[in-house]
């Protein structure tokens, strides 16, 4: 991989003037179809866990697959804290997939464990209320108007595999400044959160990777909407 001075560290701008988009690597399972799914979405796209490297791309996805706590662990064990607040922020746009969105809420209980969140939204991570789980397959969503995110493909339906979600949202955005989030919901036994969009920091319970069409056109919605850092050197015309 190439490393930009420029940028201190991290990917260096892509010489088709794609936006670099880090996938965070932090032993989650197997993300080789989320850098599939975002480099078909139009991203320059590197697996890395080296923090200049996430800190500095145009783009970060959080994956996130297994138990709330033990992808906060895995998150800590390469800073992944730190990274994820210093982009949030700084305005630098991440995504955050599956548990990646549940551990950005404030807590998790799992098996009557507790486990502490990142904190970037109130609310709780706890079992769905469902005759059965995991919520497992394809399901609608309903989406709020505004969503970016969504754009084009408010009607679909996504994958998602999970048995925990968050089933209330309270947001004060009493705040002048302050946009509440757009969120959207889904149902398995309950309402619960699909996807969150906050600024800098999107959000979603469902796997976009694995959400067909659908979920490609989300991608491309996201990865459209970064701006690439540096521009390409052009030699020729500083010749």
């Amino acid at each position: 991989m190439a490393v930009d001075a420029r940028n201190h560290g991290g990917p260096a701008p892509d010489p088709e003037g794609r936006p670099t988009v880090v996938v965070l690597d932090y032993g989650s399972g197997n993300v080789r179809s989320a850098v599939r799914a975002l480099e078909s979405a139009g991203a320059a796209v590197t697996l890395s866990s080296k923090p200049e490297d996430a800190l500095n791309a145009d783009g970060l996805v959080v994956p996130g697959v297994g138990a709330f706590a033990t992808v906060m662990d895995e998150l800590k064990s390469v800073d992944g804290l730190r990274i994820i607040g210093r982009r949030v922020a700084g305005g630098r746009p991440v995504l955050a997939i599956c548990v990646g969105l549940q551990v950005m809420f404030e807590r998790g209980v799992e098996h009557g464990v507790e486990s502490e969140g990142l904190g970037e939204w109130p609310g709780t991570v706890e079992l769905l209320p469902a005759a059965v789980v995991p919520h497992m397959g394809w399901n609608t969503v309903s989406v709020p108007e505004g969503s970016r995110l969504f754009e084009g493909i408010e009607d679909e339906r996504f994958y998602f595999v999970h048995s925990y979600g968050v089933q209330e949202w309270k947001f004060d955005a009493s705040h002048p400044g302050m946009a509440a989030p757009l969120v959207t919901w889904s149902e398995h036994g309950a309402p619960f959160i699909a996807a969150v969009e906050n600024g800098p920091l999107c959000a979603t319970q469902f796997h976009p990777e694995k959400s067909g069409e659908a979920g490609a056109r989300l991608l491309r919605n996201w990865v459209s909407s970064l701006k690439p850092k540096n521009a390409p050197s052009n030699e020729k015309a500083s010749a």
